[in-house]
C-alpha cells in the first residue's frame, strides 16, 4: 500500500480547534520541564501572567498526530502545603489549575483578578526527577488531589540508569493510578510516547483517585470533612472536596483566611476540629500531615525502586545519541552530517557529473543545427541533459542519502537538535537537510521537503530553499569572483545568502501569520536500512521528476532555442534594458544570457563569455559590475526545474510568487552591492 493510501483509525472525536484541550506543564525547578516544553514548543509562544502577577507563564498550540493541544508551562512549584509566604505565585498557579479565569465567590474581591482568558487545564502534566524520584512524589500526591487527569513525566532516566537506580514503571504507574511515561527530555526520548499518552488522557478524562492519609490521621478528619461537604462552602469555594479538606486541616494560609472572612461559624467549627484533633495526635494536625505525606512518598519510592538496573543499553547506542542528541555535544553529530550532506555535493555529485553530464554535453556540443527541425531537436535533446544533470549527480545520491538517514533513526535527532535554531525561521528542524541538499541542487532539497512538512511550513520552506546557491550558482561564485574579486569577495558573497534568508523568513512569517503548532520530533530507536525499504522510498520520492520537471524542462528549453534561432536576441535585450543597464549597470548585451539562466546557470556563464565576445572579463567589465552580476545571479530564479517542483509541491500561485520574490530580491541585494562599490571604487 502506497503512504498516500494508507487509512487510520481515529481513537474519538478529534482534539483540535475548540476541542483542543489545555495541558499544564508542571514541575519542581530542575526536573526537566522547560526541556519538555523548548521540545514541544511552536515558533510562536505567548507569554502571560496569572492574574496579572508572578511569574509569567509561557504557552503554544502543538500538534500530536491530528490531534492537537494547548500546552501551558506553568511556573516551577515544589508543594502546594504552602501557600503563602516566601513563593506567593503558587497560590496562583493553584487558582489557575482550579478555575482558570472563572473564579469563585470567595476569590471575587481580591485586588488581582484575571487579566487575560485562560481556562482551567484539562489535563495536568507533572515532570518527575527519576533521580530525586522521592521528593517529587510528594507533589504528585497533592496534584491527585485536583480532580483532573495527571500524567506524569519520569525524566532524567538516563541518570538514573547511570546510577544503577531501576524504577519499576508500571508500579509506580499503579500506585498513583495515572499514567508514568519514563523520558530523557534533552535528548527528546520517550517526547512522542509521553504526548501520546497525554491526548489518551484528555480523550477519556479520567482522574487519579485521591489516596488517603494514613488511617490515624484519616479519623481526625471526618469534622473538617462535614466543613467542606456544606452546600454554602462547596459552592463558594468550588475545590474538590478532598483538597479543600487537606488545605483546611494543615495549612494557616489562602483557604483558611478566606473561610474566616466568608463562613465565621464554620471557620470557628474548623479551629475546634484542627483542635481536637492535635490533641489526639502525637504532634499537630498540620506537622502530623506534612510528615504523613513525606512518609507515604518515601514508602512509595522504596516500593518501586530498587538498585542495579534493567539490562543495559548497548554501548554504542548510549554514545550515539550523546553524540547526536546531547544538548551540548549534539550539535557535533548535526554538524557530522552536514558535513557528509556536503561532502556527497562538492565530491561525489561532482563526480559523477564529470563522467556523466559533463560528456553528455561534450558529446552533443558539435551537433549545432541551423533549420528549424533541427534546432527544435537540439532543445529537445538539451532539455534531456538537463534532466540527467539533476538526476544522476544530484537527485539520486541526495534522495538516497536523506532516505538512509531517515531510515536509520539519525535524521529524527539531527531535526530535533536544530530545531530551536530554525524556529527563528519560523519553521521546524525537520526541514535542516533538505535545507542543506539545496546547496547541492533546489530540486531533490524541495522533494525532500515535501516528505518532512505540510501547509504552512511546506511553503516558507520551499520558498527561502530557491535562495540557497545550489552547485550551479556556487561553481560560478567561484569560478569568477575567485578570479576577479578574491577570497574576500567570494565570501562576501556567499555571507549574503543567511542574510538573505533570515530577511526574507522574517517577511514570509507576515505574509504567513498564522501560528505553527509545535510538533513533538519522535526518536525512533536506530534500526539497519533495508535495500528494498531504500529503493521504495527513492523513488517515492523521485518520480515527480519525471512527470513534472521534464516537460516543463523540455518546453522551456525549446522556447528560448526558437528565441535564438529567430534572432529574438536584440528585442530580448532591448526588453531587459531597465533591468541590466539601468538598474544593475551592466552591459545591455547580459540581458540574454540572464534570460537563458533560468535553464542552467552554467548556461548563463558560457553565453556571457559569448555575449561579450571574450572569456576574460576584467576587460569588459569592472569589479563593480562582477560583483553586481553575481549577486544578482545568486538569488535570482534558480532554474525551470526548480519551478516545475514549485508547482507541483505549492501550486500555482505560490510557484508564481516564489518566481516573483526571488526577482525581486535578486534586484534589491543587486543594487544593495553595487551602490556602495561604485562609492568606494
Amino acid at each position: 500500500m502506497s503512504p498516500s493510501s494508507q487509512t487510520f483509525p481515529l481513537k474519538g472525536p478529534l482534539l483540535r480547534g475548540s476541542s483542543r484541550p489545555r495541558v499544564a506543564l508542571l514541575g519542581q525547578a530542575g526536573v526537566g520541564k522547560r526541556s519538555i516544553f523548548r521540545a514541544a514548543s511552536s515558533t510562536v509562544v505567548h507569554h502571560e501572567r496569572l492574574a496579572g502577577i508572578g511569574p509569567a507563564y509561557e504557552e503554544c498550540q502543538v500538534e500530536i498526530g491530528l490531534d492537537q493541544i494547548s500546552l501551558v508551562n506553568l511556573p516551577s512549584i515544589d508543594t502546594f502545603h504552602q501557600l503563602q509566604g516566601d513563593v506567593p505565585h503558587v497560590t496562583v498557579v493553584l487558582k489557575y489549575l482550579l478555575w482558570g479565569d472563572r473564579w469563585p465567590a470567595i476569590a471575587r474581591h481580591e485586588a488581582h483578578q484575571p487579566e487575560k482568558a485562560f481556562a482551567a487545564p484539562d489535563v495536568l502534566l507533572l515532570v518527575m526527577d527519576a533521580t530525586a524520584l522521592e521528593r517529587d512524589l510528594e507533589l504528585a500526591l497533592e496534584l491527585a488531589q485536583m480532580g483532573r487527569p495527571l500524567v506524569i513525566a519520569l525524566n532524567r532516566m538516563d541518570e538514573a540508569r547511570d546510577k544503577r537506580m531501576f524504577i519499576n514503571v508500571r508500579a509506580l504507574s499503579a500506585k498513583l493510578g495515572a499514567p508514568v511515561v519514563p523520558t530523557v527530555a534533552h535528548m527528546g526520548i520517550g517526547l512522542a510516547d509521553l504526548f501520546s499518552t497525554v491526548v489518551r488522557a484528555a480523550r477519556e478524562a479520567r482522574s487519579p483517585q485521591p489516596q488517603p492519609p494514613s488511617p490515624h490521621i484519616a479519623a481526625q478528619l471526618p469534622a473538617i470533612a462535614d466543613i467542606v461537604a456544606a452546600a454554602d462552602v462547596a459552592t463558594a469555594f468550588g475545590v474538590p472536596p478532598m483538597l479543600l479538606t487537606m488545605q483546611l486541616a494543615e495549612n494557616d494560609d489562602y483557604f483558611f483566611d478566606e473561610l474566616r472572612c466568608h463562613f465565621p461559624a464554620q471557620f470557628a467549627a474548623l479551629l475546634q476540629a484542627r483542635d481536637a484533633a492535635s490533641a489526639v495526635l502525637p504532634r499537630p494536625l498540620d506537622d502530623e500531615i506534612h510528615a504523613d505525606r513525606h512518609h507515604r512518598a518515601a514508602l512509595l519510592y522504596e516500593t518501586v525502586t530498587r538498585p542495579g538496573g534493567e539490562h543495559a543499553m548497548p554501548r554504542w547506542q548510549r554514545w550515539a545519541d550523546e553524540l547526536f542528541l546531547h544538548p551540548r555535544w549534539g550539535m557535533v553529530g548535526s554538524l557530522t552530517i552536514f558535513a557528509l550532506v556536503l561532502f556527497f555535493v562538492f565530491e561525489v555529485s561532482a563526480f559523477l557529473d564529470s563522467h556523466t553530464v559533463a560528456r553528455l554535453i561534450e558529446w552533443a556540443e558539435p551537433w549545432q543545427p541551423t533549420d528549424l527541425g533541427g534546432v527544435v531537436a537540439r532543445a529537445v535533446l538539451d532539455g534531456f541533459i538537463g534532466l540527467a544533470g539533476i538526476v544522476i549527480p544530484y537527485m539520486i545520491p541526495l534522495v538516497l542519502l536523506l532516505v538512509l538517514l531517515e531510515e536509520s533513526g539519525i535524521m529524527h535527532r539531527v531535526a530535533f537538535v536544530v530545531d530551536r535554531g530554525f524556529h527563528k525561521l519560523g519553521l521546524h528542524g525537520g526541514v535542516a537537510l533538505p535545507f542543506l541538499m539545496g546547496l547541492g541542487c533546489n530540486v531533490p532539497a524541495l522533494a525532500a521537503t515535501a516528505a518532512v512538512t505540510h501547509g504552512r511550513d511546506r511553503t516558507v520552506a520551499a520558498l527561502l530553499i530557491t535562495f540557497l546557491p545550489c552547485s550551479a550558482r556556487s561553481a560560478i561564485l567561484l569560478a569568477l569572483g575567485g578570479k576577479y574579486l578574491g577570497g574576500f569577495g567570494v565570501f562576501a558573497l556567499f555571507m549574503l545568502v543567511p542574510i538573505v534568508v533570515s530577511l526574507i523568513g522574517k517577511l514570509l512569517k507576515r505574509r504567513y501569520p498564522e501560528t505553527t503548532p509545535g510538533m513533538i520530533q519522535e526518536i525512533p530507536p536506530y534500526a539497519v536500512p533495508t535495500l528494498r525499504a531504500l529503493l521504495a522510498n527513492t523513488w517515492e520520492r523521485s518520480r515527480d521528476i519525471v512527470t513534472v520537471v521534464l516537460p516543463l524542462l523540455v518546453a522551456g528549453s525549446v522556447v528560448l532555442a526558437l528565441l535564438s534561432h529567430f534572432g529574438a536576441d536584440y528585442w530580448i535585450n532591448l526588453t531587459l534594458t531597465p533591468i541590466t543597464v539601468w538598474w544593475l549597470g551592466l552591459p545591455v548585451a547580459l540581458g540574454v544570457p540572464i534570460l537563458f539562466g533560468v535553464l542552467r546557470k552554467e548556461l548563463s556563464l558560457l553565453m556571457v563569455f559569448q555575449a561579450l565576445g571574450t572569456q576574460e572579463l576584467a576587460g569588459v567589465l569592472s569589479v563593480t559590475q562582477i560583483a553586481t552580476f553575481l549577486a544578482f545571479l545568486t538569488f535570482y530564479v534558480p532554474c525551470v526545474s526548480t519551478f516545475a517542483m514549485m508547482l507541483k509541491l505549492l501550486g500555482r500561485r505560490e510557484a508564481y510568487f516564489s518566481v516573483a520574490l526571488s526577482v525581486g530580491a535578486a534586484l534589491v541585494v543587486a543594487l544593495a552591492v553595487r551602490l556602495p562599490l561604485e562609492l568606494l571604487l
